[in-house]
């Protein structure tokens, strides 16, 4: 949800509080998963949904009760029988939603720059909001956030690190291990108090070889979906910031045959192709073929990827590498300008990303 964090960090920012709705556990079907969130401003408008129907009515009441009392509420549904068809739901599920105020101070906003600034440098982060009743406030509860940074010397809290950190360590990691919003009871003193975590797992970066008229669509319409972009093209007026202002870094090396740098490719990596010429592809393939990311894309028809595949096969690549990549690259919608050979391959990418979190 980059987007949404993005324009709830541009309302902080201009004095505007909001109340943010995140689906935090589901049992059952429901219209989303959890992990799912929603902005509900003080005139009741919303950015981005729930599903909709009176589940989302009800959920934005309770924003707007949020940003009243300045408590958080945890909103419990049963949607079975009745209540589901009450709600425009085909079936029933049942789950918590978490409603909580996000004010304007100045801790808020450094908290939301920070999860920026981590999350678009691909770190796999954990959002933890710690929650305890409310003194003489029925059914509200207040609550803490705070950010948790993956590191291989272990984890590190943002803005600070909490009392009872000890306590927190094992179900940061039955959190991360499960892959999804889980909410627990603390195990201490105050029985009472209880922890939401959310893992923010890196939505992959593509690497984008190539800075030409599809790319330039590719990249735009990635952004949209939650992607990382790196572009790599030798021709500085091409690959530069005018033509592509989202991308998180654009490349500019002087040979096409070195462009790909193996440190900056890991498994949430996605290698797509899609430069000026047979040679250029050819000598990024083989290249990212010496690499290990999750996914290898290469523009083209089936006659020249047989060219290059030959030419590679005499290089030392075996078939076993070759039937990774995923060339033509794109799903078959018959798609013909720019923009929609774009949403041929984005929309690949979108469903790979989304089996592999089938996976986990």
């Amino acid at each position: 949800m980059n987007r949404l964090e993005n324009d709830i960090l541009a309302l902080l920012e201009s004095g505007e509080p909001v109340a943010l709705a995140t689906i935090v556990s589901l049992a059952g079907s429901a219209p989303r998963t959890p992990g799912t969130r929603m902005a509900v401003r003080r005139d009741g408008a919303i950015l981005g949904t729930i599903g909709g129907g009176r589940l989302e009515a009800e959920v934005i009441q309770a924003g707007r009760e949020s940003l009243h009392t300045g408590k958080s509420l945890l909103k419990h549904f049963e949607l079975t029988g009745k209540d589901a068809r009450e709600m425009d739901m085909i079936c029933g599920g049942v789950l918590d939603i978490l409603v909580e105020p996000l004010s304007s101070d100045a801790q808020t906003v450094a908290l939301l720059h920070t999860f920026e600034r981590l999350r678009d440098a691909g770190k796999e982060l954990l959002l933890v909001t710690l929650l305890r009743d409310a003194p003489d406030y029925e059914k509200q509860l207040l609550s803490e956030r705070l950010l948790v940074e993956q590191t291989p010397e272990g984890p590190v809290f943002h803005p600070r690190r909490p009392e009872n950190h000890n306590l927190l360590l094992p179900l940061l990691e039955t959190a991360m291990a499960e892959r999804c919003p889980t909410m627990f009871t603390i195990e201490d003193e105050r029985e009472n108090d209880r922890v939401v975590i959310e893992p923010v797992l890196a939505s992959g970066t593509i690497h984008l070889f190539g800075a030409g008229h599809v790319s330039k669509e590719v990249a735009a319409l990635a952004h949209q979906v939650d992607f990382r972009v790196e572009v790599y093209d030798d021709r500085p007026e091409f690959a530069n910031r005018e033509r592509f202002p989202r991308a998180a870094a654009v490349h500019v090396p002087e040979d096409m045959a070195e462009a790909l740098d193996p440190k900056r490719i890991d498994p949430n990596s996605y290698v797509v192709i899609i430069t000026r010429g047979h040679k250029y592809d050819m000598d990024v393939l083989a290249q990212a073929l010496r690499t290990e990311p999750c996914y290898i894309g290469m523009i083209g028809s089936r006659r020249k990827r047989d060219k290059i595949y030959e030419s590679l096969r005499k290089q030392g690549f075996k078939e076993a590498d070759l039937s990774c990549v995923r060339c033509p690259v794109g799903l078959d919608i018959h798609a013909e300008t720019p923009a929609e050979i774009a949403l041929s391959i984005v929309a690949e990418l979108v469903s790979f990303r989304a089996s592999m979190k089938d996976r986990t």
